[in-house]
């Protein structure tokens, strides 16, 4: 995958996150990405310090700094 699409969807999460924090699921649902591509776009907002992640009990929540 090119770093242009990796982008491109983490575009779809930091849109899809604007309405609040969204458990890994939610966000999958709501951006339709594959369980790969939804994690190499959170690794890349992560790594631009734009998202945080939180555990609550078996489920990922992530929401927008």
């Amino acid at each position: 995958m090119s770093t242009a699409k990796i982008g491109e969807n983490a575009g779809l999460i930091w849109n899809a996150l604007q309405g609040g924090a969204l458990t890994t699921d939610a966000l999958k649902k709501a951006t339709k990405l594959k369980v790969a591509d939804l994690n190499l776009a959170l690794g890349w907002l992560a790594r631009e310090d734009k998202v945080y992640f939180e555990e609550n009990e078996n489920e990922t929540i992530v929401g927008l700094k």
